[in-house]
């Protein structure tokens, strides 16, 4: 999977763009764990993507939820066993 950030928000730590190979647009945001440092990508619609700025309060509404790991079946990739936190 190769992913194209095409927006990122500092302040809140979270990008949004599309992945490559699928086509898919998606959220990402900073987790870390014991080992390593890493992003966790989540799917989102291309209403979002496309209206981005104007649809950023919907997008941060879903990373809240994303980072509580409310939306895992959003997951563009399955975390491995020893999955981090939002950072």
């Amino acid at each position: 999977m190769t992913f194209n950030d095409t927006h990122t928000n500092l302040e809140k730590r979270y990008s949004i763009g599309q992945e490559t190979d699928s086509g898919k647009y998606y959220l990402s945001f900073p987790v870390s764990n014991h080992m390593v440092d890493y992003e966790e990508y989540y799917e989102i619609t291309n209403e979002l993507y496309s209206t981005f700025p104007k649809s950023a309060p919907m997008i941060e509404m879903l990373l809240e939820r994303c980072r509580n790991h409310e939306h895992d079946n959003l997951l563009l990739q399955k975390p491995g066993k020893h999955r981090g936190s939002a950072t």
